[in-house]
């Protein structure tokens, strides 16, 4: 028997969040639990209804979605995250990989983006949208769409390893920090290494600084 995937909403726009309705209610196995409007309610309905997968905005009413994400991943941490966003900068990547967000579309794109992100992330991936304009000012690095694009085919815990083989940990000291094997993490480095089409390490702290994933 198929599990519903139950899914909580919380945008304070009623047309998008009705036509968000609709759409993802013709998703198979997605059980839309609560809509909400602002970010009190929507920590309500996900401590309440404990859902499966969690559709934000960010700019709420009462509380801003990264407060509201960051305060429901501390009851739910395998909780899944997609955040939804009018005003996405070159900071945004970074930030919602650090609150443990999976992804993020840009409302303006049309709504298969959206169904093609809740597809993604609820299948264990990660979604996050390429078109956000670089940084500006002197000493800054532009955030690589291409960088970002290929954050998409990691999965969450090889976005974990990825990061801190990145800091200079050795297989083991990531095993130990993450409870994991060594062999695991060895084969986990050998997935990131195929999936984002780099050899050596040197390219994949690049990778993961352009992302935002670690500090330049």
């Amino acid at each position: 028997m198929l599990v519903a995937i139950k899914t909580v909403i919380v945008e304070d726009e009623t047309l998008f969040r009705q036509m968000l309705k609709m759409a993802l209610g013709k998703v198979p196995g997605l059980k839309i639990v609560a809509e909400c409007a602002d970010g009190p309610a929507g920590i309500a309905a996900c401590l309440q209804h404990r859902p499966d997968l969690l559709i934000s905005d960010l700019h709420l009413p009462g509380k801003h979605g990264l407060e509201v994400i960051r305060e429901v991943k501390k009851e739910q941490p395998g909780l899944r995250v997609l955040v939804l966003t009018s005003q996405p900068d070159a900071d945004l990547p970074a930030q919602l990989i650090a609150a443990g967000v999976h992804g993020f579309v840009d409302k303006t794109e049309p709504l298969d983006y959206v169904l093609q992100a809740v597809e993604s992330v609820t299948k264990g991936g990660m979604y996050f949208a390429t078109q956000v304009p670089p940084k500006s000012g002197a000493g800054t690095a532009a955030v690589s769409p291409e960088a970002v694009a290929a954050l998409k085919g990691l999965s969450e815990r090889e976005i974990e390893v990825a990061r801190l083989v990145s800091q200079g940990l050795t297989s083991k000291e990531v095993a130990v920090k993450l409870d994991l094997s060594v062999r695991t993490v060895e084969k986990h480095r050998a997935n990131i290494m195929e999936k984002l089409g780099v050899r050596e390490v040197a390219s994949l702290v690049r990778l993961c600084v352009q992302a935002g994933i670690i500090p330049g």
